[in-house]
């Protein structure tokens, strides 16, 4: 059990926004694979919301297998965050999260995201009259700060566990470096130091179970919150639950396994966005799965131009049968068979994990 103010959760792993990606389908694939409890949606405009903007509601779009679920507001208007998250509320949202983190330029250039890194008595005044406005835990999502010489996020948190936040995500990089290098566990757990008892959720580079163990154990963190990792591997949570109790690292999904829970996210997306856009968002998508694959290019070249359920599935079937003349369900290499040079240079690689470093996802969908 893991306490996030009012709220009590089944788990301190926590799913990250990632724009453009982490909607209502993507969230329901997650949870029905174990490890999960509360998800954060996109990064939200707080004007837009209030607006009953069509794009901002689906941002926002739920249902009660979703549950419980945070909304993460962006804005640098007191009384549109405070209404903003007063509306939530009304709705049946579990919690808010405000975005301090995003480095994407006209996000901070309106004064939200990790521009509030930079204004901490104005961003703490604003982040009050949001916690005094509502029953439900408001939680503050932030870099370590705007770059090297300016690490304020331990006198952010602090400023904002005076004000009454829930708990702190902190993405262990700063607005400058944006998604370059690699994650500072030590600027995590100068946070984790600062903050007298509130809970602080560690985020970046966690990309594996055995990621998310070393966060805990090197920053002392309360929580891990999982954004561009899940999408490489919707299993992580649940794996990395199963490591952190009992030490065991689980066995890797089977290709088929891996194949149904894709087929699922597609339903999914039909489902929530109607076949047409559903289809074209999910070409984004089939390519994270099948970065698991093994040899994928097959595949890669036809499902970036899938348009429908049934041209979907016969893209699969054609690929499965490529794929059975040199490759086991385990992704073995089957004995009898010479393979094609892109299988052969695969196979020369690590067997379990391919790949050392994960891309970062291309922006919203709206920019596809």
């Amino acid at each position: 059990m893991f306490k996030l103010g009012s709220l009590t959760l089944r788990s301190n792993l926590f799913l990250s926004p990632l724009a453009g990606y982490t909607n209502l389908p993507f969230r329901l694939a997650i949870r029905e694979l174990g490890g999960l409890d509360l998800a954060t949606t996109d990064l939200v405009n707080a004007r837009s919301l209030l607006e009953k903007n069509r794009k901002a509601l689906k941002l926002i779009e739920t249902c009660p297998a979703d549950r419980p679920l945070a909304v993460q507001l962006f804005g640098s208007v007191p009384e549109e965050m405070r209404d903003a998250a007063v509306y939530l509320e009304s709705i049946g949202i579990a919690s808010v999260d405000i975005n301090m983190g995003c480095p994407v330029r006209k996000v901070c250039r309106v004064g939200g995201g990790a521009s509030m890194m930079t204004e901490l008595a104005q961003t703490a005044a604003l982040v009050k009259g949001m916690v005094n406005a509502v029953k439900i835990p408001v939680t503050a999502k932030m870099r370590l700060g705007w770059d090297d010489e300016n690490l304020t996020a331990p006198d952010l948190a602090r400023a904002l566990e005076d004000v009454g936040v829930a708990g702190i995500f902190v993405h262990g990089r700063t607005r400058e470096q944006g998604f370059s290098g690699t994650v500072n566990l030590a600027g995590i757990r100068a946070v984790v130091a600062a903050v007298r008892s509130i809970p602080v959720i560690g985020n970046g580079d966690v990309t594996t179970p055995a990621a998310a163990k070393m966060m805990f154990e090197e920053t002392g963190c309360a929580g891990v919150s999982i954004g561009r990792g899940a999408f490489y591997n919707p299993w992580i949570f649940l794996h990395a639950r199963q490591l952190i109790d009992t030490g065991m690292v689980p066995p890797e999904p089977r290709f088929d396994e891996r194949v149904r829970v894709m087929c699922r996210h597609l339903d999914l997306m039909v489902e929530v966005f109607g076949e047409e856009l559903g289809c074209r968002m999910f070409r984004k998508v089939a390519p994270w799965y099948s970065k698991r694959f093994g040899p994928a290019n097959e595949f890669n070249k036809a499902v970036v131009q899938v348009s429908t359920r049934a041209e979907f599935h016969e893209i699969l079937a054609n690929y499965q049968r490529w794929r059975r003349q040199f490759l086991d369900d385990t992704g073995s290499l089957r004995p009898q068979y010479a393979p094609p040079p892109m299988v052969a240079s695969f196979m020369q690689e690590p067997a379990v994990m391919r790949r050392e470093a994960i891309p970062v996802p291309k922006g919203p969908v709206e920019v596809w």
